[in-house]
């Protein structure tokens, strides 16, 4: 399954989310409906060799059976099935009915685990339906391997660090096992273990029975019952063992569990009480998969456990395209993420969110992921608290229609204490005229999307004065089911009251404004009289070049990015670029000194390493102390090479034959940080046909994304364009840039002729 939703579909993620439901839905069906078949057809063949008929007259006589006797025909097969292999169900009853009802469903237990996929799931059917009346706890099934090791195939009611200490078990230890393997017989151990004797469960005085597991007459595997305590383990509870235990050899062929990978982690999720799973992401940091789930979680799924082990959005059809940022922001951030509410919009008839949902990074490859069915009060009253200070919390009861406030809520709503709260729905009256709709539209984004909001709205008190009173509430849910909203009351009319003395003084900070933006738009016509624009294609020895510069979104944030494209007498041509940290009026006038500085030294026909050594003294020594990061390029058209060196740039990305490449740069370190640093040099050799682009950040920065993916972008951009002419490159891409930092930009394009 593709992890995103292709681009121009409508509406593509209910409709993968609805297939995927189909499809798992679909595969319930089928799975219940193999395990009654082969029952029933357990029971017709049986008939078959009773009647000495046809397998379609036995079918017949079984259905016809079943009409005359009132009985399922799935029951009916049971009890065929039971008479000929034997009553595997000991619990006293208190009637033949009962006793009936219990050797059924003990049939349709083997039956079930019989038609499993996995080891482990069928291991948890024998436990669940079968062994737990019989009082045991846990349950092994290893395989025996050629080398007569056993491996651990599958388990139920197990913890994942117990199953990792004992996914082996080498030749002869312990020593009942090989009994077991050598002899062919069961070990009954009702009084816990002999001395010496260590195996797995609660602690040695705990009852085991270690029982071989048979497959034409070979013994195929070891499976082991433990209880929690001594047992009084009987004639009747040994027969019924044996004849549970049976099945699990035949059910060796499944898939096996894997053995956990982080199996601490799981046994923590385990013991939540609410949803959780781990996350683990693919060896290329792009694929998510689910790794565990506990009970909850898989209840919470549909009852299944047949995620584990399946992408994100399989795993989590209707709720992924939200829960995957979620997850790659931990990641990234390796901090603790939150949600309200998964996936974010409410959609009529869509299925229930994930709510109060939590991400938290547990190393560089998992994730666990913790979340709630129903809305939790605290955790909803928390979220609105904190638009506000000094508040006073309402929560509506939508069932019963009822309200409750705090007190501070009456003197901020005008409202006697001694009368019964309001709910939000209802205090429509008591507001002005004039902000009924802000109320509306607050009730309708909390009870139809489903959604936090804020409003401030005037409440007509009883006394006949007026309050601005803020609202701020979240719905809660249950199931997906509104049931109620909680929220504060926060009376804001002293800020208003501040509002109107603040415009008092509105035409001295409009001046002291006028004068900091004369400040700035010197500033910015300082920077563009040192790095103009260069719209034309401008022509140089062996070279085609233009350049393109971008001022910051912020008309205030004057910034410090610089570049040059100069002929030098000895034939050659300088291309540099260059980013001074900061913004603002020392930024600007640190760029001018750097941009002059390397002009004047690129005459002295000295290489780049050499003029970036230069240029980084030029910085210690420039007033502010700047720091930057450059890099010098000087091209020679008569072997078409270019020499270059970077402090700590960005690479160049190098456009050939339809084909972008970036180009790594020495890793040495940025201007202005240590004195006397000697820069390396690089050699690319040019050809015919080649478009160099030389940047700064501004063009692909992004506040949410790592500069990889930044650089990625840029390339894939750049290749996209290499058929078109230079100046048409460096405008596409300017217009294309994803850098969304407020940065200014500065993009130099040249290309080989």
């Amino acid at each position: 399954m593709p992890a995103q939703e292709p681009s121009g579909l409508s509406g593509g993620h209910d409709e993968l989310s609805a297939a995927l439901a189909g499809l798992a839905a679909d595969n319930a069906g089928l799975r219940e409906q193999l395990t009654r078949r082969h029952l029933i057809d357990l029971a017709t063949g049986i008939l078959v060799a009773q009647l000495q008929a046809s397998p379609a007259e036995a079918a017949e006589h079984l259905a016809r059976l079943a009409e005359a006797t009132g009985v399922s025909t799935e029951d009916l097969a049971a009890d065929i099935v039971n008479g000929v292999a034997g009553s595997i169900a000991i619990a006293p009853s208190t009637g033949g009915e009962d006793a009936l009802a219990g050797a059924r469903r003990m049939r349709q237990v083997v039956t079930s685990a019989e038609a499993n996929e996995a080891v482990s799931e069928a291991a948890a059917t024998l436990l669940d339906g079968g062994l737990r009346p019989l009082g045991v706890q846990s349950l092994w099934l290893w395989r025996r391997m050629e080398s007569d090791c056993l491996r651990l195939a599958g388990h139920a009611g197990v913890s994942a660090t117990e199953a990792a200490r004992w996914q082996w078990i080498p030749p002869g230890l312990p020593a009942p096992f090989q009994s077991v393997l050598s002899e062919g017989s069961p070990v009954w151990l009702a009084t816990g273990l002999p001395m010496d004797v260590v195996l797995p469960g609660p602690g040695p005085e705990a009852a085991r029975a270690l029982l071989p597991l048979r497959l034409q007459g070979a013994t195929v595997g070891l499976a082991l019952a433990v209880w929690p305590g001594r047992a009084d383990l009987d004639e009747n509870l040994r027969r019924a063992l044996t004849d549970l235990i049976d099945v699990a050899a035949r059910v060796l062929n499944a898939t096996e569990a894997e053995p956990s990978r982080s199996p601490l982690l799981d046994d923590l999720v385990e013991a939540l009480a609410h949803p959780a799973a781990t996350v683990r992401r693919g060896p290329d940091s792009s694929t998510l998969s689910v790794e565990h789930l506990n009970e909850s979680a898989s209840e919470a799924l549909g009852g299944t456990y047949q995620a584990v082990g399946q992408p994100l959005e399989v795993a989590f059809p209707r709720h992924h395209a939200d829960l995957a940022p979620l997850i790659r922001r931990a990641y990234e951030a390796t901090s603790l993420q939150r949600a309200a509410r998964v996936p974010v919009e409410h959609r009529e008839g869509s299925p229930a969110p994930l709510l109060d949902v939590r991400v938290l990074p547990a190393g560089d490859e998992r994730a666990v992921v913790l979340w709630h069915t129903g809305s939790d009060l605290r955790t909803a009253a928390t979220r609105a608290v904190s638009h506000l200070q000094g508040v006073a919390p309402f929560e509506d009861d939508l069932v019963s229609g009822t309200s409750s406030w705090s007190e501070q809520a009456y003197g901020i709503l005008g409202v006697d204490p001694k009368s019964q709260p309001i709910p939000l729905s209802k205090l429509l009256p008591r507001v002005h005229p004039e902000d009924g709709d802000d109320l509306t539209e607050l009730l309708s984004t909390l009870t139809e999307r489903r959604k936090g909001a804020v409003a401030v709205v005037r409440v007509i008190r009883d006394d006949g004065g007026l309050r601005h009173v803020r609202i701020a509430a979240e719905p809660l849910l249950d199931e997906g089911v509104l049931t109620g909203l909680t929220g504060v009351y926060q009376d804001v009319s002293a800020g208003f009251h501040a509002e109107v003395a603040l415009t008092a003084t509105f035409d001295q900070l409009t001046a002291v404004q006028a004068q900091a933006a004369l400040r700035h738009r010197l500033a910015l016509q300082l920077q563009q009289a040192i790095v103009p624009e260069m719209p034309a294609l401008r022509r140089l020895p062996g070279l085609q070049a233009t350049a393109r510069y971008r001022p910051a979104v912020q008309e205030y944030r004057v910034g410090g990015d610089w570049y040059d494209v100069l002929p030098l007498p000895n034939g050659r041509v300088l291309v540099a670029v260059g980013d001074i940290a900061g913004h603002g009026i020392d930024s600007a006038t640190g760029m001018v000194a750097l941009r002059n500085a390397l002009r004047g030294l690129a005459f002295t026909g000295h290489t780049p390493g050499r003029l970036m050594q230069w240029l980084n003294e030029v910085t210690l020594n420039t007033q502010g102390h700047p720091t930057a990061t450059a890099v010098c390029a000087l091209y020679d058209p008569a072997d078409r090479t270019l020499c270059w060196a970077s402090a700590g740039h960005l690479p160049p990305l190098l456009l050939r034959d339809g084909t972008a490449q970036l180009i790594d740069p020495p890793r040495d370190i940025l201007l202005g940080a240590v004195p006397s640093f000697v820069y390396r040099e690089t050699t690319t050799q040019l050809k015919p046909g080649d478009t160099l682009l030389l940047y700064t950040d501004g063009l692909i920065e992004r506040r949410h994304d790592g500069l990889d993916q930044g650089l990625e972008t840029l390339r894939r951009a750049a290749q996209e364009l290499s058929a078109c002419e230079v100046e048409e490159q460096a405008d596409r891409l300017l217009s294309q840039a994803t850098g969304d930092t407020d940065d200014d930009t500065s993009l130099i394009a040249i290309r080989v002729v």
